[in-house]
């Protein structure tokens, strides 16, 4: 059966592992949504992280495809903390169009005495660092990169930072993770991971209409002064609408993405575009990984072979490489 696009008048709802880009021409607001559900069970199944390490990269995973589908051009997103906590890197990257990757690398003695403590909140598991947004065009172009400390106890607020220091474009994050414990259609428990999230931004024709309270500490910072700040009214508003969101709005399959913006901006319209699918790819090949073994030093090389063999494992996807010593010698 040949699947058809909507005719007109029709509506087809984007459904889980879709970004959704909308605006709200009322609100002078443009964003992406969107609910993760297979694709994000395929990342963490693979490495069976412990919960607060599987939240942690569910929401880093919603962040890379919420900012990644935005591009414009072919390339990749990174999107990666650092920091001196039990969890000491968590990185995604979002290849163009559509192919998502993540992993973190964790102290495991540091988080067990973490959890049994009971300090397993973001900024408790990442500790003092950074966050990285770094975008990538090719081997021809120069990267870009903004960094943030590692400033917030969430997430989101980490994200909020970065957007008022980097982009200085007033902008609205929320992420949301939750766990499903139900039954397989054989009747089985099973657990999965859901993840949603929203990238709301205010984009008025006058950019003066976009100017922020300057964050504390910052050259314009004079204390009190900055209470009287006058925000426009209408960015103010849509904050407001976009903070009333649930976290389980976010993440529950029967309120669906359009529905939660319906819900959030009807009385001021809102417009949704057409959904960009996101899939669990990894871009690691066995030539990939060949060409960076080539470039090892004779020693290095040496020093990786066992029983006549290099053995190298994604730390992405976990796919395992096997190489002959004499597939990498110089010859």
């Amino acid at each position: 059966m040949t699947e058809t696009a909507p005719g007109l008048g029709e509506f087809d709802f984007a459904g889980d592992d879709h970004v959704v880009p909308f605006q709200v021409e009322g609100l002078d607001v443009r964003g992406r949504a969107v609910q993760l559900g297979p694709m994000l069970d395929a990342i963490l199944e693979r490495h069976s992280y412990p919960l607060p390490v599987a939240r942690l990269v569910a929401e880093t995973v919603v962040l890379t495809v919420l900012l990644g589908t935005s591009l414009k051009f072919e390339g990749k997103l990174i999107v990666q903390t650092q920091g001196d906590g039990p969890v000491d890197l968590v990185v995604a990257d979002f290849s163009t169009p559509d192919r998502v990757r993540a992993y973190a690398r964790y102290d495991e003695e540091a988080l067990a005495v973490a959890e049994k403590g009971g300090r397993t909140q973001p900024h408790e598991l990442l500790g003092n660092g950074i966050l990285a947004f770094t975008i990538d065009q090719g081997a021809h172009t120069q990267r870009y990169q903004g960094i943030v400390a590692l400033d917030g106890a969430t997430l989101e607020e980490i994200a909020a930072v970065y957007f008022r220091q980097s982009e200085q474009i007033p902008t609205k994050v929320r992420l949301a993770v939750a766990e499903l414990l139900d039954r397989d259609e054989n009747g089985k428990p099973r657990h999965r991971w859901r993840a949603g999230g929203m990238v709301a931004q205010f984009l008025p024709e006058a950019s003066e209409r976009m100017r922020q309270p300057d964050l504390p500490g910052g050259d314009g910072d004079d204390g009190d002064a900055s209470l009287l700040f006058d925000e426009d009214d209408l960015w103010a508003e849509a904050k407001v609408m976009v903070e009333t969101i649930d976290t389980d709005e976010l993440t529950d399959p029967t309120v669906g993405t359009e529905r939660l913006l319906y819900r959030l901006f009807h009385e001021r319209g809102v417009r949704v575009y057409q959904p960009q699918a996101v899939y669990d790819r990894c871009s690691c090949s066995r030539d990939k990984i060949r060409e960076v073994l080539e470039g090892l030093s004779e020693e290095d090389v040496e020093h990786s072979i066992e029983d006549g063999q290099i053995k190298v494992t994604c730390e992405f996807c976990s796919t395992n490489y096997r190489f002959e010593a004499s597939e990498v010698r110089s010859q």
